[in-house]
């Protein structure tokens, strides 16, 4: 593959020694090497590549085709006795590279793109600019490093993930189904929907309701039945795959912890015990801004205004603890369910849980009585909940 650049040296390299030669890899900070700095724009057909050699300056440049083994050709090339470092952005192309690179024995950082520094002023992207960017920011130590799941992790979190999608697209499913009764003038009466009474509602006004409405409202109807008959089949196949995730896998023990907090069950447990994956690498104080769930600020001088949630990070473990913190508003009375969840766990682990449960309710009626915004006073519970969610998982028992 021809080269595409030329030597240079550049200017920012005096500069970036002088920053303190330090970069934070997964949150550690670490001592800047004098290893060649590659940075990649990485794309599902196509790789552009660019090397920064930090004590010459030398910069050498390359389209290369999607797969890696051109990209480990590129590295041979280019790399010399002080080795080599690699970076690219985290995406839709997931941790493969990384983790053949880490394979073959080289130091891969998979960037997080919302943490790399880049001018306001600088409004020209490309993929040749992206990939010579990420080479200076490596060799500056300005690169903050995704932490990159096992394989175990990413094929549970596949699966968690599918059953979410599976759920929004059941919602969305029914609610075709509603509506097109509801245009027809057809309203359910009943207290709650898609149960044992509803179905047999909709078999009525299918036979009854829908006798006149002509052959293409009712294939309509047929249509949106049968999917949401296949959608709820398809929901049921992903329980069990995760119920068996929740006793077989590595995380059946951080399962078994986590069931113990109120509202959370093994659907929740699960998917906050794949989503996050390693515990340690949090506090009960930090967790919360890694789920985005602490607010935003923007402060200046002696005015110190603070905003709605930042909600970076993880979406998905967001979503869950946010959903299981509206039943700590309830009185607590531990049912039967959640007696017998802490019978499966640790006892010192059953009996901090219980010591939670009791404080977020309590945290919930403080709220109250302030009169809080109850959406506002649930994401502040949510936040106290990761961190005993966090607490829970690591703590000797």
């Amino acid at each position: 593959m021809p080269w595409l650049g030329c030597s240079a040296t550049v200017s920012w390299i005096a500069l970036a020694r002088g920053w303190g030669c330090r970069h934070a890899i997964q949150g550690r900070p670490q001592v800047l090497s004098d290893a060649t700095c590659i940075g990649l724009d990485v794309h599902a057909r196509s790789v552009r590549a660019a090397a920064i050699d930090p004590l010459s300056g030398v910069i050498r440049e390359a389209a290369l085709g999607g797969g890696d083994g051109e990209v480990l050709d590129f590295i041979a090339r280019v790399g010399d006795a002080r080795g080599v470092r690699v970076a690219y952005e985290a995406g839709p192309t997931g941790f493969h590279l990384a983790r053949t690179l880490e394979g073959e024995g080289i130091e891969c950082v998979v960037a997080a793109p919302s943490k790399l520094l880049r001018a306001s002023g600088d409004r020209i992207k490309t993929d040749r600019r992206d990939a010579l960017h990420l080479a200076q920011m490596l060799a500056a130590g300005q690169v903050v490093g995704v932490r990159v799941p096992t394989v175990e992790e990413e094929s549970a979190r596949d699966l968690v993930r599918a059953r979410d999608d599976v759920r929004r697209e059941l919602m969305a499913a029914r609610h075709r189904l509603s509506k097109l009764l509801l245009r027809r003038g057809f309203l359910y009466e009943g207290k709650t929907t898609w149960g044992v009474a509803h179905r047999a509602w909709l078999g009525t006004i299918r036979r009854e309701g829908l006798a006149g409405a002509g052959w293409a409202t009712l294939q309509t109807f047929d249509e949106s039945w049968e999917t949401v008959c296949a959608l709820e089949a398809r929901r049921g196949r992903l329980d069990e795959g995760i119920a068996r995730l929740a006793e077989e896998s590595s995380f059946a023990e951080g399962v078994k912890r986590l069931s113990c907090l109120r509202g959370i069950s093994t659907l929740t447990a699960v998917g906050l015990a794949v989503e996050v994956g390693d515990w340690q690498r949090f506090t009960p104080t930090s967790i919360g801004s890694y789920l985005g769930l602490v607010p935003s600020e923007h402060s200046s001088g002696s005015t110190r205004h603070q905003g709605g949630l930042t909600r970076t990070g993880n979406a998905h473990a967001r979503r869950l603890l946010v959903e299981a913190a509206w039943h700590h508003l309830p009185t607590y009375h531990p049912s039967a369910a959640l007696q017998a969840r802490w019978d499966k766990a640790p006892r010192a682990v059953a009996d901090h849980a219980g010591r939670g449960n009791r404080r977020l309710h309590k945290r919930w009626l403080g709220f109250k009585a302030r009169k809080k915004t109850p959406t506002v006073a649930n994401c502040a519970i949510a936040r106290e909940l990761a961190g005993w969610c966090q607490v829970l998982v690591t703590m000797d028992a």
